[in-house]
């Protein structure tokens, strides 16, 4: 039983430490301590969705649609080129974390939350079509424990990052250190942007 358990666990967890940009926006939160437990949790909660919806074979819409991965990286191509340009703005400024904190109200925060959670396409490769497919490959009890596995790599890693985040605040927040992450978030956001643009090419 704890066997697949693991393997969910394992499998979630390796897929969602890759996605760069909802990571980064989670750190940024956990650092200048502004609405980063309300952040963590709206990012949890999308992962159980996706990783739900994948469980229970919602992978098949994007193999008969497949438009949907496009307008999803369309949409996320337009939101981390725009979320890039912002931080490399903080980067320039000579103020660095205190130009940026609490800036935006939580209704703000947490839609950017939302979008960086779900405008990659691939999210809904990797959580919904190939966690998905890991998942249906168990079935009864063997496939809840895969499923319960994998919520909980969820959880447990936000959770883990925030806590992070705020013990090390205390030296990321200095205007001088902060603003060389502002310019690594920018070019990992412009990264990210630019692989979705050439991946489609």
């Amino acid at each position: 039983m704890g066997f697949f358990v693991l393997q969910g666990y394992g499998s979630a967890m390796a897929l969602i430490m890759a996605i760069g940009a909802q990571n980064a926006f989670v750190l940024g939160k956990g650092v200048q301590r502004h609405y980063h437990w309300p952040v963590a949790a709206i990012c949890i909660l999308c992962d159980l969705a996706l990783i739900s919806a994948g469980m229970l074979g919602a992978g098949f819409v994007f193999e008969q649609w497949p438009w949907l991965l496009d307008a999803f990286r369309v949409g996320g191509v337009i939101f981390l080129s725009v979320y890039g340009f912002k931080a490399f703005q903080s980067f320039l400024s000579p103020i660095g974390l205190e130009a940026n904190t609490k800036r935006a109200g939580l209704r703000v925060t947490l839609l950017t939350a939302l979008a960086v959670s779900l405008l990659n396409p691939h999210v809904y490769l990797d959580t919904v079509i190939l966690l998905g497919s890991l998942g249906s490959q168990h079935f009864g009890q063997a496939k809840v424990l895969f499923w319960i596995g994998a919520m909980l790599a969820s959880f447990s890693w936000f959770i883990f990052l925030t806590l992070a985040a705020r013990k090390l605040s205390p030296w990321l927040e200095k205007p001088h250190v902060w603003r060389w992450v502002d310019f690594l978030v920018a070019l990992m956001m412009w990264s990210i942007a630019l692989w979705l643009v050439l991946e489609k090419i």
